[in-house]
């Protein structure tokens, strides 16, 4: 198994420290709604829920990209792409405190989670690595003559091939 690139590291560090932020946020309104000090009770409610729940899965997130799972990569992108219009609202709110960091945060994890080597790394099979067995060899047609030397195939055309190999149904 290659070695996990620091770019996905870097990717999971910063999703696990913003689903520990909407966690901490999700228990501090709970707290105060439980307590009574909430302007409005129902939407604390539901803010509360909802921080907690993001919160949740974005943790599931992280541990996913550490774990090189396939499906933890869109949530990731997407979990960025809605906190950069939430950091901008902070900042027309007049709270630098909190959109400098969120703003700074979801621009990083989307260039560290974007990167060539966390695409390349997260597409890979890892599942007959983390077994401790080799992976599977494939019977691949033998060409008749040797042609020219073997070009490294782009990401899009991994991608491509591996589409190819997918099951379809009938």
């Amino acid at each position: 198994m290659r070695k996990r690139p620091s770019t996905v590291q870097a990717a999971a560090a910063l999703e696990g420290a913003e689903g520990l932020a909407a966690v901490g946020f999700g228990v501090y309104t709970g707290v105060e709604t439980a307590i009574g000090a909430a302007v409005d009770p129902p939407s604390a409610i539901g803010v509360t829920v909802l921080a907690l729940a993001g919160g949740i899965g974005m943790l599931a997130c992280a541990r996913g990209l550490l774990r090189a799972d396939q499906w933890s990569r869109a949530p990731t992108v997407l979990t960025q792409l809605f906190a950069l219009p939430i950091a901008w609202s902070m900042w027309q709110s007049d709270r630098p405190g909190i959109a400098i960091p969120m703003g700074a945060v979801a621009a990083l994890a989307l260039i560290t989670v974007l990167s060539p080597p966390s695409t390349a790394w997260l597409i890979e099979d890892h599942d007959a690595d983390d077994a401790g067995e080799a992976a599977p060899k494939v019977a691949e047609p033998v060409p008749a003559a040797p042609a020219e030397p073997a070009e490294p195939r782009s990401l899009g055309r991994r991608l491509m091939d591996r589409l190819k190999e997918q099951p379809t149904k009938n």
